[in-house]
């Protein structure tokens, strides 16, 4: 596939390319969310909430705010196209055939519509929110976020002269190469992307997409984004996310219920997916006491997502943790998704999957990028392994700028749940700069599950 970035970005219209082409142009996770939410949650009243992690960047000032609202609106006017839903119900997803019910398809086809939406500006910064039944309101996720990406993206565009553009996506291309050279002909190496929520555009997301599984082969093993799966024939990998335990917590009547919430979320799952899809992401209100108190049928899930915990520390934990219950985790899956990039990939791969450093693991291990060398690697497996690329696969401009080199960094914006019949939501996770919810509701949420294991870690994006 050739795309002549620099010319289409010359000559960007929003009627050429509106940001979302399609309602499968989300992670495939957000559909099979979408199906226990219909299932379970059907009428439960939801609010999604834009955040800034990066409040120092002022993203109202920066794009077009008439063009960010044509997008919402052409968004909201989008159905699930019948050749979409066929590829739901025909196409095998993680060994299985049939993971989406009939009845669920009929209705995203005949009934399924988003919410209406809310923003201002103030200060610099865009206030959205999305409220209504939860199963019209949390598609708007990936689709908001990937609209202001790419609209800031497309604003920065347009400081480039035509020469520039096509200086900047060089550069680009040329550290993408980069990345993929160094992981081609790893033994037993798993990537994936999962890159949509923060992509430079869609074109570039379909670009490194396509690039990554012609170039590392059984190695790449997938794409997150159910439209590119789709398009390109291609695993769609994801299960949950935080969203769930958040406002099933919200729904708690007391602190009992909340703190076994977390827990109920998983059983009511694996009931929905009869024994399928049992990735946990246990970092919600914090890995460390998620485990220490998780029933002995939690050990028997197949693996554990990390997010927003140091992988090295949390697959250790979860390492440990499945051999005190007699579980063998050579036999578990430990999926990385935060901040990767190619060191960190590669170091955590060897750590954990058996490349192994001769004599033992160097001093800069998690620094280490030479895995191709058989003579000084061994094998020594302690667990599964995968990495869920994102940020700096689908959005890694920096540097490319010809002017300044700037400009183009990714930065963190997020669409979380904020309040559950109109009760606030939390998210605590195993860091604290990532808390998110009223003050107050995220104190009484640590005195009920308390901060072991919880740090304090700077936000990238």
């Amino acid at each position: 596939m050739i795309i002549n970035h620099a010319e289409r970005a010359h000559n960007h219209n929003w009627e050429l390319d509106p940001v979302i082409r399609s309602l499968l142009d989300t992670d495939f996770y957000k559909l099979l969310m979408l199906q226990f939410i219909w299932k379970h949650f059907r009428n439960t009243q939801v609010e999604f909430s834009l955040f800034n992690r990066h409040p120092a960047v002022r993203i109202a000032d920066i794009i077009h705010i008439e063009e960010f609202k044509v997008q919402l609106q052409h968004v909201r006017g989008l159905h699930f196209r019948k050749s979409e839903l066929v590829w739901l119900a025909g196409n095998t997803f993680y060994g299985r055939r049939g993971i989406f019910e009939p009845a669920f398809l009929e209705w995203l086809e005949k009934d399924f519509r988003l919410s209406d939406y809310q923003f201002r500006v103030r200060d610099g910064q865009i206030q959205l929110t999305f409220e209504g039944p939860w199963t019209a309101t949390t598609m708007w996720e990936l689709y908001a976020l990937a609209i202001l990406d790419e609209l800031k993206t497309r604003a920065q565009l347009k400081t480039l002269s035509e020469f520039g553009l096509d200086i900047l996506y060089a550069r680009a291309k040329t550290k993408l190469w980069g990345k993929i050279e160094r992981l081609r002909g790893v033994p037993g190496l798993s990537v994936a992307d999962f890159g949509t929520r923060r992509r430079h555009s869609f074109l570039w997301q379909e670009y490194v997409v396509v690039a990554m599984a012609a170039n590392l082969g059984s190695n790449f093993i997938g794409t997150s984004n159910a439209f590119l799966a789709h398009k390109h024939d291609l695993e769609a990998i994801g299960t949950n996310a935080h969203e769930i335990p958040m406002v099933m917590a919200a729904l708690a009547k007391d602190d009992v219920e909340l703190k076994a919430s977390q827990y109920n979320m998983l059983e009511l799952w694996q009931q929905t997916y009869e024994g399928a899809l049992r990735v946990m992401l246990p970092d919600t209100f914090g890995t460390t006491q998620f485990l220490a108190h998780a029933p002995e049928w939690v050990a028997d899930w197949t693996g554990q997502r990390v997010d927003s915990k140091d992988p090295y520390v949390a697959g250790d934990e979860y390492i440990e943790w499945l051999t005190a219950r007699g579980r063998d985790p050579r036999e578990k899956l430990l999926i990385a998704s935060d901040t990767l990039d190619v060191d960190t990939i590669l170091g955590l791969h060897a750590y954990f999957a058996g490349t192994i450093a001769e004599g033992g693991v160097p001093s800069d291990f998690r620094n280490a990028s030479d895995f191709h060398h058989p003579n000084k690697w061994m094998a020594d497996q302690r667990i599964r392994f995968s990495a869920g690329w994102g940020t700096l696969l689908t959005n890694d401009f920096r540097g490319c700028n010809p002017n300044d080199g700037g400009g183009f960094d990714p930065i963190g914006l997020i669409c979380k749940v904020s309040t559950v019949e109109g009760q606030p939501a939390v998210k605590l996770s195993d860091n604290y700069s990532k808390a998110l919810g009223p003050p107050s509701e995220i104190e009484r949420y640590r005195r009920v599950f308390g901060t072991a294991g919880i740090a304090n870690v700077p936000l990238v994006a």
